[in-house]
């Protein structure tokens, strides 16, 4: 199954779905017919079931959207802006120290603003 929003990709989550496949089905869903539908639901949280992983995913939830949102000229949803939406602590894609800075400087604006720092390409789908 393919998620249509980012609210089925937390619900898939949480049923055990692997989230970064579910992104990834969803990102290909949404660059097939973009919408404001798809990033509109507030997905649930994910830190209380699945810990330090839930709450990096539920900020990049929130970046997804406020990227996806940018990219194509739609409001940015009003859940993005919940604090628990945010790491306090910083989160790199790639566990090598060597790669840090470029992800501080690649990552898309509505990654930083939560602490996640990944590719300028994270929502790339080729």
């Amino acid at each position: 199954m393919r998620p249509k929003s980012l609210a089925e990709v937390a619900r898939l989550t949480l049923g055990g779905d692997c989230f970064d496949l579910c992104l990834a089905n969803f990102l290909d869903e949404f660059y097939a017919a973009p919408g404001p539908s798809g990033l509109a639901e507030m997905p649930g949280l994910l830190a209380p079931a699945l810990g330090e992983a839930g709450r990096v995913q539920d900020a990049y939830l929130a970046a997804t959207a406020e990227e996806l949102a940018r990219a194509q000229g739609f409001s940015c949803p009003v859940w993005t802006a919940a604090d628990t939406r945010r790491l306090h602590r910083p989160w790199f894609a790639s566990p090598l120290a060597a790669l840090r800075t470029v992800l501080i400087i690649e990552s898309p604006v509505g990654f930083r603003a939560r602490n996640l720092f990944v590719s300028g390409n994270a929502l790339s789908r080729a």
